[in-house]
């Protein structure tokens, strides 16, 4: 079977390198697709096609995407959490000395000085002591969010002298064993607003992190502290952080979405969304998705989905393969099962795996599998979607 890719957005080469040519068609006019890979694009005013199965977006936001919708019609999103985490860690690095040592005010100054070099150094020596700034060794740094770029994040700052404090009430056992038990754990987050000299965002954009940093917890931080957001803009109240930095409490703002709020104020620092803004990013990242929606599709396994669980199982010899997309309610592998033995078909092997309101099968079946079975599934009541998974 020959698998459509619909791409929404130049993808790198060598994610589509993933993609073999004699089992994918890949392109940007493709019709009835049964993949859409994408970066950027919006997909939420796409009319989605009845033969889609997956879509993976080429970086870890998926704002962009419907998930919603997806999800109600049992087709799994994936993202490629961690394939940039190395280009975000790097610009919150560069972040953290931009805010403390005053850099870019101090390269405005610089560049906006006239006259000879005799003028030029009179001036300079005049003008320095508006730029001082503060050594990083013996700061606090707070992480909000302790996934990939999270815990690349602090375990860098204690490497470069800092106290590290991260907030994660939801960080998984892989992302625990990669932190460092140097780092310590806030109670809470304004337990970590209290306790930070510097503080850096690492979650996603959502009803419970929209305006998460907030006038009153910015009035929690210590006077002189530093925000930096490269995770989205509305996770930061803009006119709170105007307002802490024009009466002095809050010495910076590095974020990396400049908006009419805040680009121009002179303590802002306003990046135009560089965090992932390198080659290697954009091919980690290509690769990542374009191997995950493979993998599902020629193998019905889900790895790294927003909105479906995890689910692995390898193939057993000899059998045929069906995914079932399902509201996660009672008996429904029951029901699944039932149906195969109606039709005298053994099941050889069988992983169910639940997320939230969603659930996901994966049944290796002794034997073929008509479509007219298939249809059967279908039409159990919670079912989203079924398929034989078929190799290319």
């Amino acid at each position: 079977m020959a698998y459509r890719i619909l791409t929404l957005n130049n993808i790198s080469p060598r994610g589509l390198q993933r993609l073999p040519a004699d089992r994918y068609q890949v392109g940007a006019q493709l019709a009835d697709p049964h993949g859409v890979l994408l970066r950027s694009a919006d997909m939420h005013k796409m009319t989605l096609p009845d033969s889609l199965l997956g879509v993976a977006r080429a970086g870890a936001g998926t704002n962009n995407v419907p998930v919603a919708a997806l999800s109600a019609r049992g087709i799994p999103v994936f993202n490629a959490p961690g394939a940039n985490a190395n280009a975000v860690k790097e610009l919150v690095l560069a972040g953290l000395l931009l805010g403390a040592r005053n850099i870019c005010q101090a390269w405005d100054f610089a560049r906006g000085l006239q006259g000879d070099d005799k003028s030029l150094d009179e001036a300079v020596e005049k003008g320095k002591k508006n730029f001082v700034g503060f050594e990083l060794p013996g700061r606090t740094l707070g992480i909000i969010g302790l996934g990939a770029i999270g815990v690349e994040v602090a375990n860098s700052a204690l490497a470069l002298g800092m106290n590290a404090l991260g907030y994660d009430p939801q960080i998984t056992v892989q992302r625990a064993w990669q932190l460092s038990s140097s780092v310590q754990q806030a109670l809470s987050l304004d337990d970590l607003f209290a306790r930070s000299d510097m503080i850096t965002l690492h979650v996603p954009l959502n009803d419970h992190t929209r305006g998460l940093v907030n006038a009153a917890r910015l009035q929690l931080m210590r006077k002189g502290s530093v925000v930096l957001n490269f995770s989205r803009a509305g996770i930061v109240d803009e006119g709170a952080v105007v307002a802490a930095l024009n009466e002095g409490s809050l010495h910076a703002y590095i974020c990396d979405f400049p908006t009419n709020a805040v680009k121009n104020h002179p303590r802002v620092v306003a990046l135009p969304h560089l965090g992932a803004s390198t080659g290697e990013a954009e091919e980690n990242c290509a690769v990542m998705a374009a191997e995950q929606l493979r993998d599902f599709l020629e193998n019905g396994n889900i790895r790294n989905s927003v909105n479906f669980p995890e689910a692995v199982l390898p193939r057993a010899s000899g059998a045929t393969r069906i995914a079932v997309s399902n509201n996660n309610v009672p008996n429904m592998v029951g029901q699944i099962s039932t149906c195969l033995a109606g039709a005298g078909i053994n099941i050889a092997d069988l992983l169910n795996k639940s997320r939230g309101e969603y659930a996901y099968t994966l049944i290796d079946a002794d034997g073929a599998v008509d479509e007219a079975l298939v249809n059967r599934i279908r039409q159990i009541e919670g079912v989203l979607s079924a398929r034989v998974v078929r190799q290319s």
